[in-house]
């Protein structure tokens, strides 16, 4: 059974999402959910469905000291689900093509540094866009810029709001990421 290990910042829905997924394949377990933000949800949910959880501090990450507690788990991939700091290189140079992001937009459009959340469904209404939707991808040492796995669209209207548009894109998030990992965990990992 391949091993996963989830990296969150935040509410943890889609993490959650993952946990139950996982819970009833054997295809994959996620073994553990690593913060950044000890008042984060993520980690009193990953706690209820009996994860264990790690928090970190971005020194921690980008001095290696996170690795080595990654490594105590040896994941298989690593998941990043609303995780919002970069990753470090030592973290990609020891997981190469086994990290992975979901972003709520459509790459290359609405990518990079402080384009997370609200900020891109604001951004995506702003710009008039017929569309939006999620892209999956691994992550590399920029923002937003690894090489795309998969993505899905969503159609928007010109009623949308940047709220409308968020849950549109939370819909596409729990119908596929689980999916996709499933499907990374299945092929040559």
């Amino acid at each position: 059974m391949k091993r996963i290990l989830i990296f969150a910042s935040g509410s943890g829905t889609n993490a959650e999402n993952i946990i139950k997924y996982f819970s009833e394949k054997s295809t994959g377990t996620v073994v553990a959910v690593f913060s950044n933000n000890s008042k984060a949800t993520v980690l009193d949910k990953a706690k209820n469905l009996a994860v264990p959880t790690e928090i970190f501090s971005k020194d921690e990450l980008n001095l290696g000291k996170t690795l080595q507690k990654i490594n105590e788990f040896q994941p298989d991939l690593i998941v990043l689900a609303g995780f919002l700091l970069k990753c470090p290189e030592n973290l990609i140079e020891a997981y190469p093509n086994r990290i992975i992001n979901i972003h709520p937009a459509l790459l290359p459009k609405f990518g990079g540094k402080g384009m997370y959340g609200m900020h891109i469904h604001k951004a995506v209404v702003e710009k008039n866009e017929k569309e939006t939707g999620i892209t999956i991808h691994y992550v590399n040492e920029n923002y937003d810029e690894g090489a795309i796995i998969f993505q899905q669209s969503v159609a928007l209207s010109d009623m949308d709001t940047p709220e409308s548009v968020a849950v549109k894109i939370h819909e596409l998030e729990q119908e596929h990421f689980p999916v996709i990992i499933e499907k990374l965990l299945t092929s040559n990992l």
